[in-house]
């Protein structure tokens, strides 16, 4: 299917999610930290990122806003899942040039759905 990069510094939900997308058959990498995941997403060129916000160093945010800067990763989408649930962080995702918004805890439906919108354009 996709090859997708998630991007948590939490080994919990990078397993949870790792496990749910391999069953659905995609190819992912993983990475712990906003700035692993900048260089596993210009070595790997995902699909799709599927990145967390509160990281500690380079928030998911930031990581987003270099991803949609850089050339080689420009047109990668980058899908925000996280604990953060209030519009304001929804709409600074976007701003940041994320394309989608999951809340945690991660419903498999709902993970399944983003990355089908996502990968069919």
């Amino acid at each position: 299917m996709a090859k997708v990069l998630i991007v948590d510094d939490s080994p919990t939900e990078i397993h949870v999610l790792k496990t749910l997308l391999e069953k659905n058959g995609h190819d992912v990498g993983t990475a712990s930290s906003g700035e692993e995941g900048i260089v596993v997403a210009k070595d790997m060129l995902p699909d799709v990122v599927l990145m967390d916000v509160v990281m500690p160093g380079m928030n998911g945010f930031q990581a987003t806003r270099q991803l949609s800067q850089q050339a080689e990763t420009a047109n990668t989408p980058v899908i925000i899942v996280t604990t953060k649930d209030q519009e304001t962080d929804k709409v600074w995702a976007k701003r940041q040039g994320a394309v989608d918004y999951i809340v945690k805890p991660v419903q498999e439906k709902a993970l399944v759905d983003a990355l089908t919108r996502v990968l069919q354009g």
